[in-house]
């Protein structure tokens, strides 16, 4: 799959990523990806808000835990 980088009216420029691939990624307007440079060129992942939302809840947990927890721990 090939793409070109375009000039937006605002003078910046930017990566059109064809509608086929966003759509078997799943990916939306608004979505976040992730840029890895490589040796070889680039790698776009997505961001996924899940590993944050997963780390809110597990402080949660251990905030209203840390008695416990502690004790578990020696």
């Amino acid at each position: 799959m090939k793409t070109i980088i375009s000039t937006l009216d605002d003078g910046s420029e930017a990566v059109i990523l064809p509608r086929e691939l966003l759509d078997s990624l799943n990916l939306q307007v608004g979505d976040q990806l992730q840029i890895i440079e490589t040796d070889d060129g680039i790698i776009l992942r997505p961001v996924h808000d899940n590993f944050e939302r997963q780390m809110s809840a597990a402080r949660n947990v251990m905030d209203k835990y840390s008695v416990g927890l502690q004790k578990l721990a020696k």
